[in-house]
């Protein structure tokens, strides 16, 4: 028995290894920085003003300002095309911020 594993470890040891294809070159690394949203802006025929945030080619929120108005805010937070008007960015959400324990 001990003879038959000399045998088979002899065998596999003599085989070839397949043979090796180069791997191709990788994709050249993007450009160090954080991405940036694209941001287009517009003028439609009756003088409001439309700007398009995109992030990834993708129109995430529209800033729309009126000719006569307050500007105002359509946010697609989903990505389904769910667009919902807000007045301002801010969600109103307010971390509370104090401490709890102070160390000499």
């Amino acid at each position: 028995m001990l003879l038959l594993a000399f045998v088979s470890c002899a065998a596999v040891a003599q085989r070839k290894p397949p043979v090796m294809e180069p791997i191709p070159e990788p994709p050249p690394p993007p450009e160090p920085g954080v991405e940036q949203p694209e941001v287009r802006i517009e003028r439609p025929a009756e003088g409001d003003k439309i700007e398009e945030i995109r992030e990834g080619g993708r129109v995430v929120m529209l800033k729309v300002t009126p000719k006569n108005g307050k500007p105002y805010y359509l946010v697609d937070t989903s990505g389904a095309g769910q667009w919902q008007r807000r007045e301002t960015l801010d969600d109103g959400i307010r971390v509370p911020m104090w401490p709890i324990l102070i160390f000499d």
